[in-house]
This record gives C-alpha cells, structure tokens and sequence, in this order.
C-alpha cells in the first residue's frame, strides 16, 4: 500500500483517501494498484459493506499524473487472464460487488469524473467540477465513459465534455444525474458518510443483487479493453504526441503541422 491512499475500516465502510494534495492528487501507479487492490478485496471482506471514496486537500483528483503515462492506460505485458487496458482502479470499479459512494470536492478531471459513472451514490461539493478534456490531450474516452457517459446523460451533452471538455459544475451534474446532490463543502464528507453507512447497513445480499442487476458487467469491462485499445493508440499517435507537449508546455496545440 502506498500513503498516498489512506484506508480505514469501520461501521462497515471501507473509506479510501485520495491523500496525495500536493499535486492535486494525479493517480500515479502507486495509487491506481491500492485503491483497485482495495476495491477487489472488499468482494470478500464480509466486513465490508459499503465502499466510500474521498481525497484530501481542494481537489478530488487531477486525473492520471501526466508522468506516468507513457505506459498507456495498462502495461500490454499483463499476466495471463488479467485485462490488458484499463487502470486497476477501473477495472476493479467495474467488478464491485459492493456498493461505491463517492463524496467530490472542487474538480474530479479525466479519469476523476469517469470514475464517478461506476460508483453508486455520488455527492458533490458546491465547488466541485466534473471535466472530461480527452479531445484536448489528443486521447479518447477511458473506464467505459463512452458507454456509461452517453446512457447516464445522453450523446450531445456527452459529446460536448468528451470533445469541447466543458466542465460540468455540481449543479448541473445532479440535474443530468451525474450526481445525487449537491452538498456545502464543510458538510461533504458527514453527507457521504451518512449514505455510506446507511446502505452498510441494508440487508448485503439483497443489495449486492440490486447492484448486479442494474449493469452488465461483461458489457461495461468489454468496452473498457475496447477504449483502451485506442487510447493506447492515441498516446503514441502525432497527434496525441502533440497534444502532450502542448499541455506540457502551456500552450494550445496545433494539430495542423500533425500528419
């Protein structure tokens, strides 16, 4: 395990800290391997009833640390069985069986907001802002975003965060259903708690099926390897190539010298 994920136990929640505010708590590969390693063992902790999400400091997340993503979203040289695409954290997201709340102040970037698709309460401080800027750093769609963004909000308004990379304030993600409600920011991690406890709990079977029913799973990790295909594509690509050195070095990239 890594501090720059802190995990707890108790009342029946496990609570994982995003815990690296510093850099605004960018996933790097340290982080991803805890909090997919945490999610996946809560499968077959009875202990566990509920899973809630959180992170220190004035921002959610980041995103996925820009150093780290030569490797693509996953290492081709995987072991035997295991995904080839997606990060621990999203395919671990995928195959919960327990439920996941998600308590998110100030911005939740890239893989931050997608992430957000798979978790089953999200609540949302009143600075909070979901950014999906893929288009703008030459990449495409991650963590099955461009199926369960496009089913969740519909194809203009998930076009318009993939491709314009508008954020989305907390207002507007709770009336197009990205999130539960909108909390003041003093108040978000008691609100989230609350929820997570409470759904700790409810009878654990009879969640652990309501929560199975409401997706498909071989659907939703089936895309995950099919976006990854690309956005590993794409990291190598000119034009993701250009896109990188243009956010690296603050400026806005010109695609039209790409071949």
């Amino acid at each position: 395990m890594t501090e720059q994920v802190l995990i707890d136990r108790s009342e029946g929640v496990l609570t994982l800290t995003l815990n690296r505010p510093e850099k605004k708590n960018a996933l790097n590969g340290e982080m991803y391997a805890a909090l997919g390693e945490a999610i996946t063992a809560a499968n077959d902790d009875p202990a566990v009833g509920c899973i809630l999400i959180q992170a220190n400091g004035d921002m959610f997340t980041a995103g996925r640390d820009t150093s780290d993503l030569g490797g693509g979203p996953a290492s081709s040289a995987t072991p035997s069985g295991q995904p080839r695409f997606g990060s621990p954290l999203v395919n671990a997201l995928a195959r919960a069986e327990k439920p996941v709340v998600a308590a998110v102040n100030g911005r939740a970037v890239g893989v931050g907001a997608t992430m957000l698709l798979h978790c089953d309460l999200v609540f949302v401080a009143d600075d909070a802002q979901l950014i999906t800027p893929f288009a703008n750093l030459g990449l495409t769609p991650e963590a099955a975003s461009s199926l369960l963004l496009t089913a969740r909000i519909g194809h203009a308004r998930a076009f318009s965060m993939f491709v314009l990379g508008e954020p989305v304030d907390a207002a507007t993600a709770v009336a197009w259903g990205l999130a539960n409600a909108v909390v003041p920011a003093a108040d978000l991690r008691a609100r989230a708690r609350s929820a997570a406890v409470a759904v700790a709990g409810k009878a654990p079977t009879a969640v652990a099926v309501t929560k199975r029913l409401m997706r498909d799973v071989e659907d939703v990790t089936a895309r995950i390897q099919e976006e990854g295909g690309y956005f590993a594509a794409q990291l190598k690509s000119a034009e993701g190539r250009e896109a990188m050195a243009a956010f690296r070095e603050k400026r806005k990239p010109d695609f039209s010298k790409v071949s």
